[in-house]
């Protein structure tokens, strides 16, 4: 199977559904955004074949020709997405997730009334600027992989449990339930109301959070697709360290200002080697020294019932800071193949010179991404014994 996003064009439309007004057009070229827009007339006419479709009571929701895959898809008989992708080997399945996952991020940032009542076109178009950044990470090679697995990205702290402590506290000093660290776009900790957000904005919000640029502190409206999806919310996101943030999801109360930094110091100050131990669990997902095999590239442990993943590239641990910066190109290109995988996932060789191998126990679910030299015959053993190990992480 071809690697996903190291070649090829996407391109993402959004349409109002009656009239057929674009409302936008994002575009990535090799997993990275791009300027490139598709011209009106093709534009009306991918259009026009949907709603042509569906005046004979007939739902078109993809095509294939020979270089191109077209999905489309349509939310509350209101906004129309379609996706084209000439990128090698594409799903259905990851265009159909990712256009779930644009619209969840629309009402995320602009809540559903404004996108299933449309008064004003050209407003619209304005407000939707504000979730071009999300969207354009969807589009981007990425080293998560919430968005095609539907579960939260997390990481597992060596500290976890005075880490949650604090969290719980500093939760009922503020007066709100719903608090989670995020490092990378990925939940070190969260208190219980957190965990129990819904799909999409589970998912959406760490990735939200990671894919802003960095800032002391925000005070974000935020609609849950699920919970609130016309009633906004408040995101607050404090920095307590560079790439670790402490986010809060609350109504009127506090106000950002109640949340000073001397505040902040009290409830963090005591905590602040547990808190720089997270900072490199970014890209390994897991604690430092935590044991797994050589041969082991990558993993995806999935908790289906909490809605939970833990993905890695970087098993063997994070890299010195200059090695970190010279290959993090490599290693988001790298992340590719297990996400890619995930898609077929089954015990096969993707075509990439390396083994894979998947191993389901009750509500747990591991993908292994294995070097060519791991022996077939002890596939089995090697996930069954990794599983094991990971199983009181999550």
């Amino acid at each position: 199977m071809g690697e996903e996003g190291t070649e090829g064009t996407v391109h993402l439309l959004c349409l109002a559904a009656s009239s057929g007004v674009p409302l936008f057009c994002r575009s990535s070229r090799g997993g990275t955004p791009a300027r490139q827009q598709l011209p009106f007339s093709v534009i009306g006419s991918l259009n026009g074949v949907h709603m042509f479709g569906q005046n004979l009571e007939v739902q078109l929701s993809s095509a294939r020709t020979k270089d191109t895959t077209v999905v489309w898809k349509s939310f509350h008989d209101s906004i129309t997405l379609i996706v084209l992708s000439s990128e090698e080997d594409t799903l259905e399945l990851r265009l159909e997730r990712l256009l779930q996952m644009v619209f969840g991020a629309m009402v995320l940032l602009v809540g559903l009334e404004e996108l299933t009542n449309i008064r004003n076109v050209e407003r619209l178009k304005k407000e939707l600027r504000t979730s071009y950044r999300l969207i354009d990470s969807f589009l981007r090679d990425s080293e998560l992989i919430g968005d095609l697995t539907q579960c939260v990205d997390c990481v597992v702290p060596p500290e976890g449990s005075l880490l949650q402590e604090a969290l719980s506290g500093f939760a009922e000093a503020v007066g709100t339930a719903f608090v989670s660290l995020v490092v990378s776009g990925r939940v070190v900790a969260a208190t219980e109301s957190w965990w129990r957000l819904g799909t999409p904005e589970a998912v959406l919000l760490p990735w939200l959070v990671g894919s802003l640029p960095p800032q002391a502190a925000r005070d974000y409206p935020v609609y849950l697709p699920h919970g609130s999806p016309t009633v906004p919310h408040r995101l607050l996101t404090l920095t307590l360290l560079p790439g670790l943030e402490l986010c809060l999801l609350c109504g009127p109360r506090p106000p950002l200002s109640q949340l000073d930094p001397q505040f902040l110091e009290h409830w963090w100050q005591p905590l602040l080697d547990p808190l720089r131990a997270c900072l490199p669990l970014g890209p390994r997902a897991l604690p430092a020294g935590f044991p797994l095999h050589t041969d082991i590239l990558g993993l995806l442990l999935l908790h289906l019932e909490l809605k939970r993943c833990l993905f890695t590239v970087e098993p063997s641990g994070a890299k010195e800071p200059g090695q970190q910066e010279e290959k993090a190109e490599n290693a988001t290109h790298q992340a590719q193949v297990p996400r890619a995988c995930y898609l077929v996932s089954g015990t096969e060789e993707p075509g990439t010179g390396r083994r894979l191998v998947a191993l389901q126990l009750g509500p747990r679910r591991l993908l292994l991404l294995l070097s060519a030299q791991s022996p077939i015959h002890g596939l089995r053993g090697l996930a069954s014994h990794t599983l094991h190990a990971l199983t009181p992480l999550l």
